[in-house]
């Protein structure tokens, strides 16, 4: 009879707070830099399709590095991992804080009419270089969620990943204030950078000292008692196979319930929010003429918002509406939000702000939520660093075409990314059911 061992269950125990606090130091560090990355773009002789090729290189790195490091986390340990991911941050905003001592020299000017008018510089070459090196070593929100997977029991789930989430709001809503503040002194864009890698310093501390390590577990002996036979030289086959020790194919992961639409919602969603982050700050600076304080501030409310619906609302709704109604609602009012952007008008623009934060904030928690329970405690890793590396590649397509679309047809790309939201949240809406998988089933 074949004995089928599992991996053990970490423990439920463990306090989630660490976690928020390195989930919000990190994404502090990121948002302080994304209201005024455009203008230092345009500083150093770019546009908004390098603007958007600079946005792409980190996608295109993270999708090389994010499965690698996901899968790595269920064998080593979640904690090195995520230190790891952050040195590597921490080394990518020392090399963007070289690129302000560099002359700007022009390297090569182009002029035409698909690429538009941009000079390369040296400062600009700095700055691909770096969002590279935080790419390859960016699997840092994969590994956090599956962390916070591990940790959490199923009643409490959908709830603690909307903590998740509104620990990344607070670090939006802090980062770009922050941003405003500092980009109005004499340093300019410079603090800023600086301040960004002081934080990625305090959440690699963090990291060493907050957190305790969690991941699957693998009996490093084989299980059953001393075969009497082996004294006596008699052959003997194991019949007994240690579950989580063999490579996690990606074809494997897809065959969990469910699973290719789960990650079809993932891609679409990045894709439409590419649109959305690459060309709202071009249209922020060019056509409505704002300064980095105004997209500060608009960024600042939109966290705000996000994290208000995403705390006491989330958390009401949660128990009472089914999980897919949430994700497919909630993918319905951000597409709506993106539609508001058509209009420049200020009430338009913050309307899109309150839609975008209502509709996202219900969604994506919830869709996080669900993809961490089909993921089952075998394959979180995996399955979170596929969907890393699935958002990533959607994120090289939309950050590329984004910036290309917006040079061509201005705002109207926003229309773009509702039609692709909306596609999401109908592919959201096949989901018959979210129940999770039963850890151990199967040969």
């Amino acid at each position: 009879m074949a004995v089928d061992v599992s991996i053990s269950n970490p423990g439920r125990g463990t306090p989630i707070l660490p976690i928020l606090s390195v989930n919000f130091v990190g994404t502090l560090g990121f948002s302080i830099v994304v209201p005024f990355m455009v203008f230092l773009v345009a500083k150093w002789g770019g546009n908004a399709i390098v603007y958007g090729a600079l946005a792409a290189t980190y996608s295109a790195f993270q999708l090389i590095g994010a499965p690698i490091l996901g899968k790595w986390s269920d064998q080593v340990g979640r904690r090195k991992v995520l230190l790891l991911s952050q040195l590597g941050t921490m080394l990518s905003w020392f090399i963007f804080l070289l690129a302000f001592f560099l002359p700007t020299g022009a390297l090569m000017s182009v002029d035409n009419a698909l690429l538009g008018q941009f000079t390369l510089t040296l400062p600009l070459i700095v700055l691909f270089v770096a969002r590279a090196a935080d790419g390859l070593t960016g699997g840092n929100v994969s590994v956090a969620n599956a962390y916070l997977a591990d940790i959490t029991d199923e009643e409490h789930r959908t709830e603690n990943f909307g903590r998740m989430a509104m620990s990344t709001n607070a670090g939006f809503i802090l980062g770009p204030a922050l941003a405003g503040l500092l980009g109005a002194t004499v340093y300019a864009e410079m603090l800023p950078v600086i301040a960004a890698l002081l934080i990625s310093i305090v959440a690699s501390v963090l990291i060493v000292y907050g957190l305790s390590e969690s991941r699957a577990e693998i009996l490093k002996n084989k299980p059953g008692l001393a075969n009497a036979c082996k004294v006596f030289g008699q052959e003997t086959k194991e019949v007994y196979r240690l579950k989580g020790c063999t490579e996690t194919a990606r074809t494997d992961i897809l065959k969990l319930p469910f699973m290719p639409q789960l990650m079809s919602v993932n891609f679409l969603v990045m894709l439409g929010f590419s649109f959305f982050y690459i060309a709202f700050p071009v249209h922020a600076a060019t056509r409505l003429d704002w300064s980095v304080t105004d997209t500060g501030i608009f960024f600042a409310v939109l966290s705000l918002w996000m994290m208000l619906v995403q705390g006491p609302l989330l958390a009401r709704l949660s128990g009472k509406i089914s999980q897919r109604a949430l994700v497919t609602g909630g993918g319905l009012l951000l597409g709506l939000g993106f539609v508001f952007l058509l209009s420049n008008s200020t009430w338009s623009i913050y309307a899109a702000a309150f839609f975008i934060a209502l509709g996202n904030g219900v969604m994506w928690p919830t869709f996080t939520a669900v993809l961490s329970k089909f993921a089952g405690e075998q394959m979180q890793g995996a399955v979170q660093g596929l969907a890393s590396s699935l958002g990533a590649a959607a994120s090289i397509v939309g950050l590329i075409c984004g910036g290309l679309l917006y040079t061509w047809a201005g705002p109207w790309v926003f229309l773009l990314s509702a039609v692709i939201i909306g596609a999401a949240a109908f592919v959201a809406s096949s989901l018959r059911q979210v129940e999770p998988v039963v850890s151990g089933s199967g040969n």
